[in-house]
């Protein structure tokens, strides 16, 4: 009996050493390793999954591409329509008012009237094409000679007025435009007067006041300033009627004789020695307006884009510094202000050219 009670003894030290062992393998069932325990750990949390992150979509202006915006110049190299293109080019550049090649295009036919029908059949809704208009838009139109007009394309904005000029060589015969207008009354057919389109009306209406018929001038029609000063040069024609800035060059080396501008008052630089019509005892003043177009249904962001554009480039040095040496005088209009301007305008030069026989009542 007490042998037994002995091995019970022994026996309960062993027992405790094996649930030790027990414990410290996890409380597993397997039978204990020879290899030491691994040492035991609190259960992590779940690591919590992040949601993907929405890529931002960056806002994308239309023109953040940078592909190249085409201004046309709807007549040839040297006209106004021509400089006024490589002018506000020159002022996109300059200013830095844009990041993407401008380039300039000139496409000439019957006055502006080939360029704008390009525009209306084949560029609707083009936002990388600009035009540079004027009052060819409406003559063109209201004499027959387009069947577009400012109606039919995105009007942008007004840029400024040039005042037309009537211009002899410097060795011509009339020393002033009564010389001028008195040859044309006597005699139109002896006296060829070089015009362009929407250069017509204000010679018109001097011949007009001077008591001549406008219907029987003896126009001969050029594409713009360039063309009618080389017919001047060449004795091809006896006068010349365009806006200030296409004969500057020759004004100022002597080459040309300024007899007239149709401006209200007096302008400055090489013209400013020129007299206006109503000066000269003729109540006439005409200027000729400039402005921008785009195709018909051109992106609203397009059309703010460059009215915005257009309208910082009025106020820089370079633009100011071009428009005082041509004489051009800054009148930027845009949205609703240049659309009843245009109304009013038309309407204007529709009355100018009945009353000079030019088209019907």
């Amino acid at each position: 009996m007490r042998k037994l009670s002995m091995r019970k003894f022994l026996l309960y030290p062993l027992v405790f050493v094996l649930m030790l062992a027990m414990t410290a393998c996890g409380g597993s069932s397997s039978a204990p390793s020879s290899a030491p325990a691994p040492e035991t750990k609190a259960p992590e949390a779940p690591a919590k999954t992040e949601e993907p992150k929405k890529e931002e979509k960056k806002e994308e202006g239309i023109y953040s591409k940078k592909k190249p915006v085409t201004i046309v110049a709807p007549s040839t190299p040297g006209s106004g329509w021509d400089l006024t293109a490589r002018s506000l080019a020159e002022t996109f550049e300059k200013e830095k008012l844009v990041d993407f090649p401008i380039p300039v295009v000139n496409e000439n036919g019957a006055t502006g009237a080939v360029s704008l029908a390009q525009l209306v059949t084949q560029s609707k809704g083009d936002a990388f094409k600009i035009s540079v208009t004027s009052l060819p838009i409406m003559s063109n139109y209201l004499r027959g000679d387009s069947e577009y007009s400012f109606k039919d394309v995105t009007m942008i904005s007004r840029l400024m007025t040039e005042y037309f000029m009537v211009a002899v060589g410097k060795d011509s015969e009339y020393q002033t435009i009564k010389d001028l207008l008195d040859a044309v009354v006597k005699d139109p057919a002896s006296v060829p007067i070089g015009a362009s389109g929407d250069d017509r009306l204000p010679f018109a209406l001097l011949v007009d006041k001077a008591g001549g018929d406008p219907s029987q001038i003896n126009f001969v029609a050029y594409e713009g300033g360039g063309e009618i000063s080389n017919a001047v040069l060449n004795g091809d024609i006896k006068a010349a009627i365009s806006g200030v800035s296409e004969f500057r060059g020759l004004l100022e080396s002597g080459t040309f004789r300024g007899l007239v501008v149709m401006s209200e008052n007096r302008l400055a630089g090489p013209v400013k020695d020129v007299p206006t019509a109503i000066e000269a005892g003729y109540d006439v003043s005409l200027g000729n307006w400039r402005g921008v177009m785009g195709p018909p249904d051109m992106p609203e962001e397009a059309v703010k884009f460059w009215q915005d554009t257009i309208e910082k480039a009025m106020t820089t040095p370079t633009w100011k510094e071009i428009a005082e040496k041509n004489q051009w005088e800054i009148t930027f209009m845009k949205g609703e202000e240049f659309a009843k301007y245009l109304e009013k305008t038309q309407e204007e030069i529709k009355q100018g050219l009945i009353k000079t026989k030019q088209i019907q009542q």
